[in-house]
């Protein structure tokens, strides 16, 4: 604070003093400032990164490097083939390109490295059809340095932990092999270090993740017959398989304004995923064969990444297509959606999924809204009431108050709304009973990884628990009889659609499954 009785030195005096030093460096006192401005700028904004995720241009000779490191990994398998890829997005996202990862596994035959959930955009892509995304190598880089992070804060949790493939493992679809289970093997890592959640990772620790993160992300392109990187992404690739001419142009292609504007030449090909690499190719010999994104979707009449719809000369992926279609939840989840539906509801109910607060959603809460007004008045000439609506969406109650939400919660007589809330005692027990069941870690293994499962096993367990809510949720909302109102546009909205066509309510209650 100021001191208001302070002494103030002579004016003259100090006059005097600065003109002296005026004459002796003019340019002193404005040099101090500015370096005084840059020091404050610098700390104001500086982050600091962990060690284990810089990749710095020093490791343009980490090829020679990794070689002597990692001598053992075409031989470490005994002969197996991987396939990784690097997902990101929200979960929906992720999951489908879970789903895109099992198929292109399938065709390549080799063993899927089963990835962790991301947190909810940790990873951006960007956009396909704005021909603005990051390259596979820098989506690789990202994934890496996020599943370190999630490794090290004790918060990993597999795809494989929520989504039930064990009907794919036992009908030999598909071969899988947990990530953690794979780099601790592959890569030689110390478990106990990776997954302490230590401030100050040691040195050696340090120097072992950059080393297996370059590897497995690319970053200096292939390594011998270690890892062959695809390094095509949705600019220039749409996959197929079995369909048309390999190397034709796609349908869809940057317009002329677009390339004008952003200065870009891209060409999108159809190219067969089969003969580019498969038996023959490349990247036949590599042990890993590391992918960037595998997102697809449907854009101005082609796929925007992958267009693998059958399989006509290959009966064995066109089941394994037929069943990707709709993978469930693990019977944990399931069951305790389904126990909810029909102990906690007890009546017919309709769903109401009101993504309101997320990017595009946001603004355009009237007609999100309309959807489940129209529902609702055509519910209440058909039937008695109260109506019964489980309701599902990010807006948190206390702020329903002034939108249609909160007029449907005050109104009792025609309207009984249920929801669930992350700290609900039925969420948390399920995270728990999540938590100790470890589907991801109890797959069918080879011989030489056992001992890295009883690893993971032992050192990496969860200190936080996993956030299951939104899987829940979904779960209720497929057991919804009186129909479904979801957001447009929202992935979410289009999960719940397909576990309602497949009926996941009106199956038995399941218990959890071993492999």
């Amino acid at each position: 604070m100021f001191n208001l009785n302070r002494t103030i030195a002579n004016p003259k005096l100090w006059n005097k003093r600065n003109s002296q030093q005026s004459r002796r460096s003019p340019l002193l006192f404005p040099s101090i400032f500015l370096i005084s401005l840059c020091f404050f700028f610098f700390f104001l904004t500086y982050t600091p990164i962990p060690n284990y995720m810089i990749f710095s241009t020093s490791l343009k000779t980490v090829n020679v490097a990794l070689t002597h490191q990692y001598p053992h990994c075409e031989t470490r398998f005994h002969g197996e083939k991987f396939l990784w890829y690097a997902p990101h997005s929200g979960f929906s996202n992720q999951l489908s390109e879970f789903k895109n990862a099992i198929l292109m596994a399938s065709i390549l035959n080799r063993t899927l490295i089963v990835p962790p959930i991301l947190d909810h955009h940790a990873v951006a892509l960007g956009s396909c059809p704005k021909f603005r995304v990051q390259s596979p190598k820098e989506i690789r880089i990202s994934v890496w340095d996020h599943i370190i992070e999630l490794l090290r804060s004790r918060r990993y949790v597999s795809m494989a932990d929520i989504i039930d493939i064990s009907s794919l493992l036992s009908s030999s679809l598909v071969r899988a092999i947990d990530f953690r289970v794979f780099v601790l093997l592959w890569c030689d890592l110390n478990v106990d270090l990776v997954c302490s959640n230590g401030l100050n990772a040691p040195p050696s620790l340090v120097e072992s993740l950059k080393l297996c993160g370059s590897l497995l992300s690319g970053i200096d392109g292939n390594i011998n017959q270690c890892l062959y990187a695809v390094d095509d992404d949705c600019r220039t690739t749409v996959w197929t398989y079995q369909n048309g001419v390999d190397g034709m142009l796609d349908s869809f292609q940057p317009d002329e304004q677009l390339m004008k504007r952003k200065k870009i030449s891209y060409v999108r090909r159809r190219r067969d995923v089969y003969k580019t690499l498969g038996p023959g190719s490349k990247a036949e010999s590599a042990t890993v064969l590391a992918f960037g994104s595998l997102f697809t979707a449907p854009y101005k009449g082609s796929e925007l990444y992958i267009d693998i719809q059958n399989a006509p000369a290959d009966p064995r992926i066109n089941a394994l297509i037929n069943k990707i279609e709709f993978l469930p939840f693990v019977p944990e989840i399931v069951n305790l959606g389904k126990q909810f539906a029909t102990q906690t509801i007890k009546a017919p109910f309709l769903c109401a999924q009101l993504r309101l607060l997320d990017g595009q959603f946001k603004n355009h809460w009237e007609a999100t809204f309309l959807g489940l007004r129209q529902k609702l008045d055509s519910l209440r000439q058909a039937g008695s009431q109260p109506i019964h609506i489980f309701v599902m969406t990010d807006l948190p109650q206390g702020n329903w108050t002034g939108s249609y939400l909160g007029d449907l919660a005050m109104d009792s007589a025609n309207f009984k709304l249920y929801f669930l809330g992350e700290n609900d005692l039925l969420v948390m027990n399920t995270a728990k009973k999540l938590a100790l069941a470890r589907h991801g870690l109890r797959f069918k293994y080879f011989p030489v990884s056992m001992d890295a499962v009883a690893k993971v096993e032992k050192h990496c367990s969860l200190d936080i628990l996993p956030d299951v809510l939104l899987y829940i949720e979904e779960t209720i909302c497929s057991c919804a009889s009186l129909g479904f109102v979801g957001t447009t546009g929202s992935t979410i909205a289009q999960s719940i659609k397909v576990m309602r066509k497949f009926g996941l309510c009106s199956s038995p209650i399941r218990s959890a499954f071993a492999l």
